[in-house]
């Protein structure tokens, strides 16, 4: 391997890195929400998914504050200062018994997360535009989507052995080892001459010339959707393959093969996307990903939940599709930002997080003795996705 080769190779890991940080904080909770709604006295089984959506909340209001504040600042600053807090927050998790401190918990470590999250992104912009960044973007999300098929095992690992708060220790255990690599190999890229002084008028530029690129709002606003779907998958699979189907000792096997099938689908779009280019690829997979929940409706509408088989086919086909649309969608949408890379990736972020939100809550609050409303969810979100997408076409 060639030192170029070896370093971009490095880059891309660390990059993954960075955003995986987010997905380990939710996925390695998940096998642990049923001894959580015990220890936190928890009687409504729907208010446990506030544990997971609550963090997504915090993602994109932290956005907001980490990207404009790395337009300024720099990107490595911020992403320490996201790191410690996310530290902090998740000591606050570890010492209470309380349903809404742990709530106050998990929205502090979104918040914290949000700037590795967003300034992953931003570096990634950085380095590289176009449909070599949507490239790059897929590579990154293909190693960062090993951390959620590996996280609920680690989790039900971790419960297993210490307990539900062992968890969160580890956490922050691994958000230390990321930092200080991230500290020792990577530069700061954004150039000296580049820094934008802090403002309020920064912001307020930045949000009137992200809402200026009709091809940025679109794409944000369906990766919205796409999140929303994902989001509200991951908030209620443990209900889904524990409760309704009585897979609770099975559910991190499952929840894994089906995190990988996204890796998959995001690696092969490495390669197609340089190909087709990005927006074939998004209107192809839209259109998929619609089909896939309609035609899930045609069969079970009105009917009991289909065989453990049936039904992970059907979640395998969507987040196949899913990891056509994840990198595709951001890369499209920042495309006409790169400038402002720091606020142009925060408001991409806080935008998408505050369409998802409720969407996964709508939705999520019908999936209690059937997976049908879950499905319905998708359909909608496909359908009004593809009009959206029709608009700029």
């Amino acid at each position: 391997m060639t030192k170029k080769k070896r370093s971009q190779f490095e880059f891309i890991a660390l990059m993954a890195s960075l955003m995986s940080t987010v997905a380990l904080s939710i996925d390695a909770l998940l096998p642990a929400l049923g001894v959580m709604e015990n220890a936190l006295s928890i009687t409504n089984p729907k208010n446990s998914q506030l544990l997971i959506t609550m963090i997504f909340l915090g993602l994109g209001i932290g956005q907001l504050i980490s990207g404009p504040l790395s337009d300024s600042f720099g990107r490595k600053p911020v992403t320490y200062c996201g790191f410690g807090l996310f530290v902090i927050a998740s000591f606050i998790c570890t010492a209470t018994n309380s349903l809404e401190i742990m709530i106050i918990g998990r929205l502090l470590q979104g918040v914290g997360l949000s700037a590795p999250r967003t300034i992953s992104i931003a570096i990634v912009r950085d380095r590289f535009k176009g449909d070599y960044m949507a490239k790059i973007m897929s590579f990154v999300t293909v190693i960062f989507i090993i951390v959620p098929a590996i996280a609920p095992s680690l989790g039900k690992f971790l419960l297993d052995v210490w307990g539900w708060k062992s968890i969160f220790y580890t956490q922050i255990v691994i958000v230390i080892i990321v930092a200080l690599w991230f500290y020792a190999r990577q530069k700061e890229t954004l150039k000296p001459e580049n820094k934008i002084p802090f403002s309020f008028k920064l912001i307020k530029n930045g949000f009137k010339e992200f809402f200026s690129y009709k091809q940025t709002v679109v794409n944000t606003i369906v990766s919205g959707f796409v999140t929303g779907s994902f989001m509200v998958f991951l908030s209620t699979s443990q209900n889904i393959f524990g409760k309704q189907y009585g897979m609770e000792e099975e559910f991190p096997y499952i929840f894994a093969a089906i995190a990988l099938t996204v890796g998959f689908s995001t690696l092969i779009n490495g390669v197609l996307v340089l190909k087709f280019g990005m927006k074939k690829l998004i209107n192809t997979f839209s259109i998929l990903f619609t089909l896939v929940s309609l035609a899930y409706i045609i069969l079970f509408y009105q009917e009991p939940n289909p065989s453990i088989y049936v039904l992970i086919s059907f979640f395998i086909m969507q987040f196949l599709n899913i990891g056509f649309l994840f990198g595709n969608l951001s890369a499209r949408a920042m495309e006409p930002v790169g400038h402002i890379a720091g606020v142009g990736s925060a408001l991409n972020g806080f935008v998408a997080t505050v369409i998802a939100v409720p969407i996964a809550t709508i939705i999520g609050s019908f999936v209690d003795t059937t997976v049908l409303p879950l499905f319905i969810g998708f359909f909608i979100a496909g359908t009004i996705s593809i009009i959206l997408l029709r608009f700029i076409k």
